[in-house]
C-alpha cells in the first residue's frame, strides 16, 4: 500500500512539475517563477576560489570524513568522470556541490535538497585535465568538504 502512495505521490509531482514548465514554455508564467533559482555566476568563475564564494557567499569550507565521495583515482576518459556523494551522515543538508579545481570553469553542479530526502548523488562530471574534485555538503548552514585527486589520461590533457 505504501509503495502505491509513494507512486502516485511521485507521479503527482511529476505532472504538476511538467505543467508548470509547460505554463513557462507558453509564456503564461514567467521562466524565473517556474524554475529553481541557480548561481550563473559561478559558472563564470575561474578559480576554485571564486566558485566557490559565489555559490556559497563563503571560500571557507571544513574538511570532514563524513563527506563520502568516490571518484576514480585514473579515468580513462576525461569526458565521463563518474563521482557519487553521499552526505547521509549530515543533518538537515541543504546541497550537495561539485567543483573540479582544474577546469577552466570549476564550478560542475550542485544539488539541492528538501528536508527528509536522502542526500546522495551519483553523476558523472567532465574534467579537462588531472585535478582534485571537491564535494561540498551544505547542512545546518555550514560547508564540509572531501577532495581527492583523479588522474585523466584520455579526454582531457592528462597532466
Amino acid at each position: 500500500m505504501k509503495l502505491h502512495q509513494q507512486r502516485r505521490t511521485f507521479l503527482k509531482g511529476t505532472l504538476a512539475g511538467g505543467a508548470v514548465l509547460a505554463a513557462a514554455g507558453l509564456g503564461l508564467i514567467p521562466a524565473r517563477l517556474a524554475l529553481a533559482a541557480w548561481p550563473e555566476a559561478a559558472f563564470h568563475a575561474t578559480s576554485l576560489d571564486e566558485a566557490l564564494t559565489k555559490v556559497f557567499g563563503s571560500n571557507a569550507l571544513e574538511a570532514s570524513d563524513k563527506v563520502v565521495l568516490k571518484a576514480p583515482s585514473i579515468a580513462e576518459n576525461g569526458a565521463v568522470v563518474p563521482i557519487t556523494i553521499n552526505g547521509e551522515q549530515f543533518d538537515n543538508v541543504e546541497s550537495i556541490s561539485i567543483f573540479s579545481e582544474k577546469n577552466p570553469t570549476p564550478f560542475v553542479a550542485r544539488f539541492n535538497f528538501k528536508p527528509g530526502c536522502l542526500p546522495d548523488v551519483s553523476t558523472r562530471i567532465k574534467m579537462g585535465e588531472s585535478g582534485d574534485v571537491i564535494a561540498v555538503v551544505q547542512a545546518g548552514g555550514k560547508l564540509y568538504s572531501a577532495r581527492t585527486n583523479v588522474k585523466v589520461t584520455v579526454g582531457g590533457c592528462g597532466g
